[in-house]
């Protein structure tokens, strides 16, 4: 039997749009053995959608293999159409323990974000591009052990196409101007807490035009902020928004956070979470 373990991911972390991506500490977990039959059980989230060949897991997975001759098992901890890169995480997963040489490569086919898969596969902070040129491209960037990931899940779903339609065709050169110098100081400050400025977590080119989508959005994110977190944003295409805090803050944010989805009559749950730094596990 092969097991593997992938992590979540947070992408854009405001002005890094289809660009960055952290690995958080809830995971996908996958098994397959051969079998002379096909079998799948699942439990978490998604567990009973697709009990059967049509499961996204399977799917990957034939493909590799060529056949269904399998039994697997899925767990998962990570919520679907959140924006916690829930679909290259099991794509990943599932590519891995069917032997793919490149489970980067298929994680980033499949979900079509090569940051949600980098992110997946390596750990950490990346950044990443799937480039006419160069292929798919994924880079390790520093990260501060002291940030911590203050991450408030609603149980509303949000589709990623349904957000991606929202979005303009062109924006003005101004807000890529702004966008740029964003995530530079986001990098900066990522990688040592005492540089991060309030501003690195700014964008202009998705949050903006999304926000129409969650009414709850962005009191939300002002509450992180307030609260004491040092940047808030949507998380990927949402409807998860995250807050960026350091250790000691960050239970008062998440309070802040549990307090605001009570009273606004908001279902959902808050999780303080650590940058998972393994990222693709197998066994």
């Amino acid at each position: 039997m092969v097991f593997a373990r992938v992590p979540a991911s947070s992408a854009n972390l405001g002005p890094g749009f289809d660009t960055l991506a952290v690995a958080l500490g809830l995971y996908i977990e996958v098994s397959l053995e051969l079998a002379d039959a096909f079998e799948i059980t699942t439990e978490g989230f998604g567990a009973g959608l697709f009990d059967d060949e049509r499961h996204p897991a399977v799917t990957v997975a034939s493909n590799v293999l060529g056949h269904t001759n399998f039994k697997m098992h899925v767990r998962s901890d990570i919520p679907v159409s959140r924006g916690l890169g829930s679909s290259a995480a099991l794509a990943v997963a599932a590519a891995a323990v069917a032997g793919a040489p490149d489970p980067l490569a298929v994680g980033t086919e499949v979900d079509s974000h090569a940051e949600n898969a980098a992110a997946s596969v390596l750990g950490g902070l990346v950044v990443a591009s799937a480039h006419g040129r160069d292929g798919i491209v994924a880079r390790a960037m520093p990260l501060d052990e002291a940030w911590r990931f203050v991450v408030v899940i609603p149980e509303q779903e949000l589709a990623t196409a349904d957000a991606r339609r929202v979005l303009p065709v062109q924006v003005p050169l101004a807000d890529a101007v702004r966008n740029l110098n964003s995530m530079g100081l986001l990098l900066a400050g990522l990688a040592d807490h005492r540089a991060f400025v309030a501003s690195a977590m700014d964008d202009a080119l998705h949050q903006p035009y999304r926000m129409a989508l969650l009414p709850f959005a962005a009191p939300l994110l002002a509450t992180l902020r307030d609260s004491g977190a040092a940047g808030s944003c949507w998380s990927g295409a949402g409807s998860t928004m995250l807050g960026l805090a350091l250790l000691d803050v960050a239970p008062r944010v998440a309070a802040a956070a549990r307090t605001f989805l009570h009273d606004q009559g908001v279902a959902g749950t808050v999780h303080i979470l650590d940058a998972d730094r393994e990222g693709l596990v197998t066994r």
